[in-house]
């Protein structure tokens, strides 16, 4: 697909339908000869279709009920599931694996749920096309493998449905490119869900960003540093429910074999709302740079003598351990993003933000400073008391009883329902999904060229400039109750307090 998507790329170049995009800094491919195998990326980093309607912004049509397609029913999608049932306004119809005990269990917590049987597709690794092109959904929830992400989503958007998209959405610049002109052509929402986005802190501090207390914000830091042993290796069991730790058939293996940061959207998404990226300033350019492989390899070959599936990894070269992305921004500001999941390291998603007033930062310590000094507890109180957004002041404790990484899970489905019922614009939108996630393919290109600078795309293109920061009130929405939770009162939702 994506050798097909060049070609088409190319030929579109010759003729009037394409703007050509601003050249790109001359470092980019002066000094040593670019890497061949990856020049394809530069190439297509340059490429800028023209802009057939702006998605940023756009309100489709109201649902009053919102029917969920799911397809992929695994560690990921399995929870996802058991949120929606929580959430009022959503009839979950549809239901596509390729495992039969993945479906299975997901019946299991609609039955438990109080709700109806979902119809089941399966039978191949195509047979989303079928769920798609069907009447029995407005909304398709992808939480695949990361190589059906985005073929899943155009056949969603094409299928007249709106996609909502586990990240990272996409793994090439031609598929980034693809999101953004079919979501253009057919008014359909692709909604990255990027679940970072609405954590707590997340939230608070970017509820702050918009009220001027960081002032002019500085830079930026993210990261996604997590030990996967226990995940890249627990043996994926075809006989059991989704949600058990393992990915089937070892697909996060075979990423890891790429050398880029595959993952950057946990710790670079937040960066993004907070400094009003695709909404008022945009990313210019990047550079990468990654560590050898010091574990991953190493304990391929110490499992795989009793693991015949390892066997094809031995003697592969695997990702380094820490690769680190350095991004300026065209108003002066940078981003650093890091990724490691063989180390190990505690769990950190760093979350910095610094500012001429005020610097805060989560992971491994949560605290917010003005100055040399930390605020104390009673400064955190207040701050917290002033800038909580309104949206975890509706449903913030009902997120913490369903749960899902600690309840942004659901508030991220919670805002995304109610959005769809009451025709408001995403948070985040298809070129959100395409400017985070195109972080892997110019990594990847950094990389191999000895980190060399390449720019990003505007997949705004020139939107940018004009298009309006994320809605942090519920003005126009709200109106979505949860159910099947006893703390909830008797319209299903808590009042703003």
């Amino acid at each position: 697909m994506a050798s097909d998507r060049r070609s088409f790329l190319k030929n579109m170049a010759l003729g009037a339908g394409v703007v050509t995009a601003a050249p790109l800094a001359s470092c980019a491919t002066t000094g040593t000869k670019e890497k061949e195998q990856v020049a394809y990326i530069r190439e297509n980093a340059e490429r800028v279709p023209k802009m057939n309607f702006n998605m940023c912004g756009y309100a489709a049509p109201k649902l009053s009920t919102v029917r969920v397609g799911f397809v992929g029913i695994g560690d990921r999608g399995t929870p996802a599931v058991k949120r929606m049932t929580h959430i009022e306004g959503v009839e979950v119809t549809a239901i596509c694996d390729t495992r039969q005990a993945a479906m299975d269990g997901a019946q299991k917590i609609l039955s438990e749920a109080g709700l109806p049987k979902a119809k089941e597709f399966t039978g191949s690794d195509t047979a989303f096309k079928e769920l798609c092109n069907s009447d029995l959904v407005d909304l398709v929830y992808i939480a695949t493998p990361w190589e059906w992400h985005v073929p899943v989503a155009i056949a969603a958007m094409k299928g007249d449905k709106h996609a909502a998209v586990e990240v990272s959405t996409a793994k090439t610049m031609d598929e980034c490119w693809e999101m953004v002109e079919v979501s253009e052509q057919t008014k359909k929402h692709c909604v990255i869900l990027e679940n970072c986005c609405y954590d707590f802190f997340e939230l608070l501090t970017l509820n702050m960003a918009r009220q001027g207390v960081f002032g002019d914000l500085v830079h930026g830091e993210g990261a996604y540093i997590h030990d996967l042993d226990y995940w890249h290796f627990n043996k994926p069991q075809d006989d059991k429910p989704g949600g058990d730790g393992a990915y089937d058939k070892l697909w996060r293996l075979h990423e890891n074999t790429r050398k880029a940061n595959v993952y950057p959207t946990h710790g670079l998404g937040p960066i993004c709302q907070a400094m009003d990226i695709n909404r008022g300033d945009r990313m210019d350019y990047l550079t990468a740079m990654m560590s050898d492989d010091f574990t991953l390899a190493n304990r391929i070959k110490e499992l795989a003598p009793d693991r015949p599936d390892l066997q094809q990894f031995v003697g592969k070269q695997m990702r380094g351990n820490m690769d680190m992305q350095m991004i300026r921004t065209v108003k002066g500001r940078t981003i650093m993003i890091q990724h490691d999941i063989s180390s190990p390291r505690p769990y950190s998603r760093i979350h910095m933000l610094s500012g001429t007033k005020c610097f805060a930062q989560k992971w491994p310590l949560q605290h917010i400073a003005f100055g040399h000094n930390v605020a104390d507890d009673a400064k955190m109180k207040e701050l917290w008391d002033t800038y909580t957004p309104e949206i975890v002041r509706r449903v913030g404790d009902m997120a913490k009883q369903v749960g899902g990484h600690g309840g942004m899970d659901f508030i991220m489905d919670w805002r995304l329902i109610d959005c769809l019922r009451n025709g408001l614009p995403m948070d985040m939108d298809v070129y959100d999904a395409a400017a985070w996630s195109c972080i892997t393919p110019l990594s990847e290109w950094s990389i191999a060229n000895g980190s060399k600078p390449i720019n990003v795309p505007d997949f705004t293109r020139g939107a940018w400039k004009t298009n309006k920061p994320v809605e942090l009130t519920l003005k126009g929405g709200g109106t979505t109750g949860v159910r099947n939770l006893a703390e909830a009162d008797s319209k299903g939702q808590l009042s703003v307090h």
